[in-house]
């Protein structure tokens, strides 16, 4: 049985290999905003928070970026990242208007490999081909030890509870 979401009250299903609590996060490479790569999951001796969305060009997801990059910066020993199908030139004016320095944002647009390695990518409907709205807190050694798929796409994550597992996550 496919991993659900919901859009607007209709049922979307996710395509990819779905990482779950306990597993080990894969290790993916992606382009930031000024074109270099960065490399998520993995053991990076960090505490990872990474932030899937649809599209930094909306509503729900810029202000969830924006919340992230204010609340996240507080966590010592960790890194955020945000991951969207917008290419890096759109993600770099959006940091630019809205200020966003405490994180780092991601581009998934080449190969969709973030996407379908942490299956997170929409296979249905009118969002097919960008991401669900996912959240995934890594530990230092790689290991997943939080997972959010939100249940309807339109709505903001558990903020409090995905800043309480980097917090942990960070501390060990």
């Amino acid at each position: 049985m496919p991993t659900l979401t919901k859009l607007k009250g209709n049922d979307v299903a996710l395509y990819g290999n779905q990482v779950n609590v306990g597993d080990k996060a894969p290790v993916v490479t992606l382009p930031n905003t000024a074109l270099e790569e960065v490399t998520v999951g993995g053991a990076q001796g960090v505490a990872q928070l990474i932030v899937a969305v649809p599209s930094l060009d909306t509503p729900v997801c810029a202000m969830e970026t924006t919340k992230f990059n204010n609340q996240a910066a507080s966590v010592d020993g960790a890194t955020v990242y945000v991951v969207s199908m917008d290419l890096p030139f759109a993600a770099k004016r959006f940091c630019s208007t809205e200020g966003i320095e405490n994180l780092q944002v991601l581009s998934d647009y080449r190969e969709k490999c973030f996407s379908t390695q942490y299956g997170t990518l929409i296979a249905e409907g009118p969002l097919r081909g960008l991401s669900a709205r996912v959240i995934f807190v890594v530990d230092k050694e790689g290991t997943v030890t939080y997972k959010e798929i939100v249940p309807e796409i339109t709505e903001e994550p558990n903020y409090e509870a995905a800043l309480a597992a980097l917090k942990e996550a960070a501390s060990k």
